[in-house]
């Protein structure tokens, strides 16, 4: 969508520049959909146009507080379990096909998927995210290159950094979030699940999942410290590399570092998708939902906002008769 808008209908750059902006978004950690607006902001108005790529988070910011208060107020009555419990099943159908999609690009060949498969391994075995992420760019890099290698309360400043550091080294889809948030924070199955839904189903990026764990852990200034925490990394990784895309695409020790940590993020998502469809799959109803979802998915490439919407209304229809 971003291309058809700043390449094809308003010419503001070439293919070819377009291009080089997304491998440097690739090279760093952080939303890369986001990134890419502040990139594009960057090329066309300078300093202002790169502030403004911040507006890109706002809607989805203000969405998803509100539908995080709305989980809070509401999220334990009857008619909202329903909704709930025919979302998840369809996210973990998302989920998959998400993984599905990111595989033929990501998993290059024998050492690359040995890689994913490690990484859910380890995952599974309870090892941290970030040494199975940065240990698998390392170990790429030593094979390829053949050579080694505010005043603010306590809880909210834990916080903040807690998804600082998340938005700082998060490489890779968005779909990795669940991992980092799964591990970070003392959160059911369920809840994770709901904020993933919340984040999946209301527009802009999916980081914007953060805004909802804030505010279940501390409300509404939760939620703000949250948002900006995790999109903070963005705008300094962007305001840097920006000036050095040309000479990032060309390294050939950060292509090595990329291709490792995304195998892994794979790997990552492959394991986070495992325990929680435990949890958002556990009858014959999402079971056959999930299913359903996997096939429309992959049959008709429909979008996945409609998926989340239909399982919400095909459980509230099931309640309600």
């Amino acid at each position: 969508m971003l291309r058809e808008e700043v390449v094809t209908r308003r010419k503001w750059m070439s293919d070819e520049e377009f291009v080089d902006l997304l491998g440097a978004t690739n090279l760093i950690p952080g939303p890369n959909s986001t990134e890419m607006v502040l990139h594009c902001g960057f090329v066309r108005a300078g300093w202002w146009g790169f502030l403004a790529g911040g507006l890109f988070i706002v809607p989805a910011a203000i969405i998803v507080a509100a539908c995080a208060w709305a989980y809070v107020a509401f999220g334990k009555t009857p008619a909202a379990e329903w909704i709930l419990y025919g979302i998840k099943p369809v996210i973990i159908a998302v989920v998959v096909d998400a993984i599905a999609g990111l595989l033929r690009t990501t998993v290059k060949g024998p050492l690359t998927g040995t890689l994913a498969l490690a990484a859910v391994v380890l995952y599974l075995s309870g090892v941290n995210e970030l040494a199975i992420l940065f240990g698998a760019g390392v170990l790429m890099i030593a094979l390829r290159m053949k050579t080694p290698m505010l005043a603010v309360t306590p809880e909210l400043l834990g916080l903040f950094f807690s998804f600082l550091k998340i938005g700082a080294v998060l490489y890779g889809s968005g779909y990795v979030l669940l991992a980092f948030i799964r591990g970070e924070f003392a959160l059911t199955d369920r809840q994770i699940l709901d904020a993933v839904a919340i984040g999946q189903f209301t527009p802009g990026p999916l980081f914007t999942t953060a805004t909802f764990v804030g505010y279940l852990i501390g409300s509404w200034p939760g939620a703000i410290v949250a948002t900006i925490a995790i999109f903070l990394p963005s705008f300094v990784f962007v305001a840097i590399t920006n000036p050095l895309v040309p000479r990032m695409r060309q390294s050939r020790v950060m292509s090595a570092l990329l291709d490792g940590v995304n195998a892994a993020a794979i790997g990552l998502m492959a394991g986070v998708t495992w325990q929680l469809g435990r949890s958002a799959v556990v009858d014959w109803f999402t079971a056959t939902l999930a299913i359903i979802a996997a096939i429309v998915l992959v049959r008709w490439k429909i979008n996945s906002a409609w998926l989340v919407l239909a399982g919400a209304l095909i459980a509230v229809i099931v309640r309600l008769f």
